[in-house]
């Protein structure tokens, strides 16, 4: 058996394979509850064969919403919402997480195709947002920064909306540290100026993203695996390190977190990345630390076979995509023909099964 389509076991929870959905944000939600587009696009994965699908960055309250369009878990109605679809992925046979988050100073943006850029005004249904220190993101409005209640309330967010997701059916949860948002916005020195206990030092910088962690866990009990996105580098002089990104997973893995799933870069500044086919799995390679922190790489993966070759030079223990996803919503079942691999196919496609 591959690498690929071995199943792997997180506490209670058995993924068939180790192929996964990325969270991607749809900006389609009304009043953050998930619509019909939701169901369909995260169930078409499970026919596709994905071991785990993630739904996309779920804020943990109002303010907390990349924009207006983002969906949530911060009342009962989208908790609701979002179990008819946990519903329906279940019944095609995968695993689902969801990404508990919260976009501190990159809160209250246009969506991506919208005419506009830039923060929304409050006319128009745009908020104030918050962050670590009152220092803007360059082209959005200034944000307030957090004082001792504020910080508090931010981990009890993140602690309820774990509670609704758990209640909502879903499998694993995953807390999003990364990409320029809140959590990321304090563990980097390029956004945290703060000179209390939570800005300084690396240990201050993780101090909130520790909190969230164990807060999560706490909800999650024994059984449901958590895991926790992070940008292992933010890409610009002065920012966070990979070699910081390291010791924070193993910190995070003392506090409950189950795997680390390694992104990079995500705007806590501007800057300009080299990409190219498997750029960030070095960075999942440096956070596993030969196998002592289990991690996911991410980042132009698009074959089963390079997808397979991550996991085979020990780099990865999971892989993560997202855009070959889009392209292909059966990626999973043709990565598994690519590598020789017999997986269970939906009754409805077996017409179409390769031989």
């Amino acid at each position: 058996m591959s690498h690929l389509f071995s199943p792997l076991t997180i506490r209670s929870v058995t993924l068939s394979n180790r192929l996964w959905v990325s969270p991607m944000c749809m900006y389609s939600a009304v009043d953050g509850v998930p619509q019909e587009w939701h169901h369909a696009h995260l169930a078409q994965f499970a026919s596709g064969g994905a071991g785990l699908i993630v739904a996309e960055a779920t804020a943990v309250v109002p303010e907390g919403r990349i924009s207006p369009r983002d969906t949530g878990l911060w009342n009962d109605a989208q908790r609701d919402a979002w179990a008819s679809i946990v519903d329906a992925v279940h019944a095609r046979g995968a695993r689902i997480g969801v990404q508990l988050a919260h976009a501190g100073r990159k809160a209250s943006t246009w969506w991506p195709w919208a005419e506009e850029r830039g923060s929304v005004p409050a006319a128009q249904g745009g908020w104030t947002t918050v962050a670590p220190s009152a220092i803007a993101f360059e082209g959005f409005d200034a944000p307030e920064a957090l004082d001792a209640s504020g910080i508090a309330g931010v981990v009890d967010a993140f602690a309820v909306a774990a509670r609704r997701a758990l209640d909502a059916g879903f499998d694993v949860l995953e807390i999003h540290g990364a990409h320029g948002y809140l959590l990321h916005q304090f563990l980097s020195p390029l956004s945290n100026h703060r000179d209390d206990a939570y800005g300084g030092s690396l240990e201050n910088r993780a101090r909130l993203l520790l909190e969230v962690t164990d807060a999560v866990r706490r909800v999650a009990g024994d059984d449901v695996p958590v895991f926790m996105r992070i940008s292992a580098t933010d890409h610009a002089p002065g920012g966070f390190t990979p070699d910081e990104a390291a010791v924070v997973a193993e910190w995070a893995v003392e506090h409950g977190a189950d795997l680390i799933d390694v992104s990079s870069g995500g705007l806590v500044a501007h800057q300009r990345i080299e990409v190219h086919p498997g750029y960030q799995v070095p960075l999942a390679a440096a956070v596993r630390q030969g196998g002592r922190i289990p991690s996911s790489a991410v980042g132009l993966l698009t074959s089963g076979a390079q997808a397979e070759s991550v996991l085979a030079e020990g780099a990865a223990d999971a892989i993560f995509a997202g855009r070959e996803w889009l392209r292909d919503p059966h990626f999973g079942l043709r990565a598994a023909h690519e590598l020789g691999e017999e997986v269970a196919w939906p009754d409805q496609y077996l017409r179409a099964r390769w031989h």
